[in-house]
């Protein structure tokens, strides 16, 4: 079905290009939601986030890039705490707790 459903594709505009990972997504969120998405307006949007990403790669220097992606990276990764007695294995000699 998928590759069917590759096959009718509607040509990608010659901006840049979609690749067939982000035509998947595309066609999953016209799927799952019943929204058309506009290839053309996807891929300006694509072009523009191109552009001001490396906008701002040349008006930062190595150090300053770092510390940005360092303070993001925190922001989306919480620490998570493992209680490591829970997840050990019980030993097979051993009676299973009730429950």
């Amino acid at each position: 079905m998928i590759r069917r459903i590759i096959r009718k594709r509607r040509p990608a505009p010659s901006l840049t290009g979609i690749s067939l990972e982000e035509e998947l997504a595309l066609l999953r969120v016209e799927l799952m939601y019943g929204l058309r998405v506009n290839r053309e307006e996807y891929l300006r949007r694509k072009v523009d986030e191109r552009e001001e990403l490396a906008t701002r790669i040349r008006d930062q220097d190595a150090a300053t890039m770092l510390e940005d992606l360092r303070g993001s990276l925190e922001r989306s990764v919480r620490p998570t705490v493992v209680d490591l007695r829970s997840r050990r294995r019980h030993d097979p000699g051993q009676d299973p707790e009730p429950a």
